[in-house]
């Protein structure tokens, strides 16, 4: 009852890879089906040819001591024959390996194609999920080769069927139960063969995170951002010593299923080997008592050698679909996360001009015991600004998360121009919002498409590069780079120049002001890598680039918080104290004990 599911779940799998190799190369995969189909049939014609020259040298031989001479052409033609058939078997199988080779790699690409898209559609805090986030490099390692995998599986086992096939019409001739010698002696090594397939995979599946976690450690002991670090603490030594654990912790697991797995086929492919040269015996004994032609022996012996070979083969490749399926399942799985549909349709709000509004807004991270934030009220007006503050782990990065809606809320709702968050229609909620996040990335781009991954829609755009790299304080060290807007950063490619954290971090500030629609400015931490100088800029120009927007701000500078029309102390995912400065001040609260705190390093 146990082997219909499973062969429901693997004819399943089969046909979904057979579409994706169709729908990757239609020509490609007839040219394997149509050379699959040659290289089954020829073999056996090859080896009746055989049969037919070995028959044919020796009534030559018969001629030529009966008569003294003898015709070479009844001889010669088969030969030809023989050779053609060879010469047409070796282009099939060649024809075989380009075609694969070729489909490989736009399967791999395919497939890769299809990992990523799927990746752009899930939600942050999938990818925050460890057991998702070990699916995905477990499908992103081994399911871009195991499509092509399975499919030329299938084909080599039609092959050796068909193959197998022309071999039995031969065979029969000699004897049916020569065949069932052949195909019960292979058998043992088939089950050997798919049990031990099942135990690499879930071998596979368990030791995922220790996997990852190695090649976390490669990134810290190989990655420029890294290194330094790595080197000036002594840590590298440590860390190869943990890289070298891992990897004997692994090896140990993989020599005990090798071991297992070659030294049970090896036992059990003597079975097959003894049932081999059985029938190799059966047919010179019948050879010598006169029942079989020397030429039939010779071709009965390759028949039964290739016989074997292609059962092997076949039962090996039945061993390897199973494994590609279990492979494979794990494709599918990720392709069927569910994806969160966006139920917006809103460009615009119900109430223009009303702003931001959260209303009693909660959230909780998976597993987490208490909650994130709780009971958030807030609004902030177009014109306005807010800053939040706040110790580390108050919450205030998560919140930006819920306003940008890379989260979703538990509890309570926040509204854009009086509509909630969750009806606005993804792309025009994002030409509202330009953010700048504490961990803004560093692309390895030009100067130029650097800025111009804030909007999109003007990538490419240089004028607006450079309005925004003024409005950002970047254009000054821009233009005196070597190429400009054209200079490579980082030095992952040929000819990059690495910038200050500073640099960085205006080149971040310049990319949120790319976006000319945004009527919501976020800025988490946008000035914690620059000097107090650079710092005054940049607020002197976001002052007057944002007098009729709606800012938000998180920073641990009070000289940047006191300015805000209103600010908010964050403490354990609850509002503490709301104010401005002058009122808070006043109160002498959790913000006056800040504030005082760090004017004391002034001082």
């Amino acid at each position: 009852m146990a082997f219909y599911p499973r062969f429901k779940a693997f004819t399943a799998q089969s046909h979904r890879a057979l579409g994706l190799v169709w729908s990757t190369s239609r020509g490609l995969f007839m040219g394997l089906v149509l050379a699959t189909l040659l290289a089954g049939v020829l073999p056996a014609l090859a080896a009746w040819l055989g049969q037919r020259i070995v028959d044919a040298v020796l009534a030559a031989m018969q001629l030529h001591s009966a008569q003294g001479n003898a015709p070479l052409w009844p001889v010669l033609r088969w030969v030809l024959a023989e050779a053609a058939v060879l010469a047409l078997l070796a282009a099939s199988q060649r024809a075989l390996s380009v075609q694969q080779a070729l489909l490989r790699v736009q399967l791999g690409q395919k497939v890769n194609l299809l990992i990523l898209e799927k990746a752009q559609q899930l939600s942050l805090l999938q990818f925050e999920n460890s057991e998702f986030y070990d699916r995905l490099v477990r499908v992103r390692r081994e399911a871009s080769t195991r499509p092509l995998g399975l499919v030329t599986r299938s084909l080599g086992l039609v092959q050796n069927l068909i193959s197998l096939l022309s071999f039995a019409v031969l065979l029969v001739h000699f004897s049916p139960w020569a065949l069932v010698i052949l195909v019960v002696g292979a058998l043992p090594v088939f089950f050997a063969e798919a049990h031990f397939s099942g135990d690499a995979f879930r071998l596979f599946s368990r030791r995922a995170p220790e996997t990852r976690r190695q090649t976390y450690i490669e990134t810290l002991l190989s990655h420029e951002a890294n290194i330094k670090e790595v080197k000036l603490f002594g840590f590298a030594e440590r860390l190869l010593q943990r890289y070298r654990d891992t990897f004997q912790r692994l090896y140990v697991e993989d020599r005990r299923l090798t071991l297992r797995r070659d030294s049970w086929g090896f036992g059990l492919g003597l079975l097959g080997t003894a049932a081999f040269y059985l029938a190799y015996a059966w047919v010179v004994v019948d050879t010598i008592d006169g029942r079989t032609t020397l030429g039939q022996m010779t071709m009965y012996l390759v028949l039964f050698k290739q016989g074997q070979a292609a059962i092997s083969a076949s039962l090996a490749a039945i061993g390897g679909l199973y494994e590609d399926g279990l492979y494979l399942s794990d494709l599918y799985e990720y392709l069927a996360q569910p994806v969160g549909v966006s139920r917006g349709e809103l460009t615009e709000g119900r109430h223009p001009g009303d702003g931001l509004r959260c209303e009693d807004l909660s959230f909780s991270y998976p597993g987490a015991s208490r909650a994130t934030l709780a009971g958030i009220d807030l609004h902030l007006r177009p014109g306005q600004s807010l800053a939040l503050v706040g110790e580390n782990g108050s919450g205030k990065t998560t919140l930006i998360k819920l306003l940008t809606r890379l989260y979703p809320p538990d509890g309570g709702r926040i509204l854009l121009d009086g509509s909630d968050l969750q009806d606005w229609q993804e792309d025009a909620l994002r030409r509202r919002i330009g953010v700048i996040f504490q961990d803004f990335l560093r692309y390895q781009f030009t100067a130029g498409e650097n800025l111009g991954v804030g909007d999109v829609d003007a990538f490419d755009d240089q004028a607006r590069w450079r309005e925004a790299a003024r409005q950002g304080t970047a254009a000054e060290f821009i233009e005196g780079l070597e190429h400009g807007y054209a200079t490579q950063l980082g030095r992952w490619f040929a000819d990059g120049q690495e910038l200050s954290g500073g640099q960085w971090q205006k080149i971040a500030l310049s990319r949120a002001y790319m976006r000319r629609e945004a009527d919501l400015l976020i800025l988490d931490e946008p000035t914690a890598a620059l000097d107090a100088n650079a710092e005054a800029a940049v607020f002197e120009h976001f002052r007057a680039h944002a007098k009729s927007r709606m800012t938000l701000l998180i920073s641990h500078r009070f000289s940047s918080v006191r300015s805000a029309d209103h600010i908010i102390v964050l403490e354990h995912g609850r509002i503490l104290e709301r104010g401005d400065h002058a009122s808070l001040m006043a109160a002498s609260g959790r913000y006056a004990q800040l504030f005082d705190l760090q004017a004391q390093g002034y001082r």
